[in-house]
């Protein structure tokens, strides 16, 4: 038994696909079905259950997975302890950031890291908040940039970059517009225009309404603060942002802050483990990056990382 089969067989468990495993451990298909076989072999059960399209691990493989990943980790951890001794890190970290979301703190964080310690391969991959959670959750991803409506996932440590309110944002003219105080009832008599399942700003508005059972008509969903805005001035619905996002577009929206929805959205770093010296080290200059972020982010261009942003240096919670 070797771990590079060990790493395929964990890989393969995790994608749920013999060809998204190839590609996330670079090697060919066969090459990882090849050493899954032989590793099966070895144990004298198969591991996946290979009938349907999505390969799904049979009683043995459930039983083997949670022990693989404990001796990769082990091994890792090896590699990590003699790392510490010579006072080199390496290895290799994944840092994960909700989609469309762009802040210039966390690559130059990535940078600084990258200069001090060139040994750690680091991987930069784009998900929504809620998969990023579970990556975080998992070990597949060791830290990442979400959205949230609770300041700590459960079983989880995190750094609360933004907090920030619902708003609805309307154009000139809207009923909305011309109220001073707008609620809940007052927005779900609309058609609304908001960010995707999975991201922090829609679990904070789906929770409200579930809360005060209120069933909103989102007719239109968008990624994007620039699209939700987009929409939101033609008319077509009221969009549902935080407050930094709808400041962005005050030239063509009137935002009302929802006065009901107490819940603020947050964009936070998360992480769960901290044994890997990389990782500290990561965290040191993640903090560092981030120290002044509040006051030096900028707000033209839709603060999202609710689930979009145009903005070199934005991020709001999506």
């Amino acid at each position: 038994m070797e771990l590079r089969q060990l790493e395929y067989f964990v890989a393969v468990a995790e994608e749920q696909n013999f060809t998204r495993a190839a590609e996330r451990v670079h090697i060919s298909q066969s090459g990882v079905s090849a050493q899954i076989r032989r590793l099966e072999r070895e144990l004298g059960a198969e591991l996946f259950d290979r009938s349907a399209r999505t390969v799904t691990l049979t009683v043995a493989g459930k039983a083997a997975l949670g022990h693989a990943r404990a001796a990769l980790a082990a091994a890792g951890a090896v590699g990590q302890a003699v790392g510490e001794v010579t006072d080199l890190i390496r290895g290799r970290l994944t840092v994960g950031m909700v989609v469309g979301c762009t802040l210039t703190p966390l690559f130059d964080a990535l940078a600084a890291f990258h200069q001090a310690h060139p040994g750690v391969e680091i991987s930069l991959l784009e998900d929504s908040s809620d998969r990023l959670v579970e990556g975080v959750r998992s070990g597949t991803v060791d830290l990442a940039l979400i959205g949230t409506a609770t300041a700590t996932p459960q079983g989880l440590d995190a750094l609360t970059l933004i907090s920030e309110r619902l708003v609805a944002a309307v154009p000139a003219g809207h009923p909305l517009a011309k109220q001073r105080r707008v609620t809940l009832r007052d927005l779900i008599a609309y058609p609304i225009v908001c960010m995707p399942p999975g991201t922090g700003l829609r679990t904070v508005l789906d929770q409200a309404c579930a809360a005060q059972s209120l069933q909103p008509a989102i007719t239109l969903q968008a990624g994007a603060a620039e699209a939700i805005a987009a929409l939101a001035a033609r008319g077509l619905a009221v969009a549902v942002l935080s407050d930094s996002m709808a400041a962005s577009y005050r030239d063509r929206l009137t935002a009302r802050t929802i006065e009901d929805v107490d819940t603020p959205a947050l964009l936070a770093l998360i992480w769960k483990n901290t044994h890997s010296p990389g990782m500290r080290e990561l965290l040191v200059h993640s903090r560092r990056a981030f120290a002044d972020f509040p006051a030096q982010r900028a707000l033209p261009r839709g603060l999202s990382g609710v689930g979009g942003s145009s903005g070199a240096g934005s991020g709001a919670p999506a």
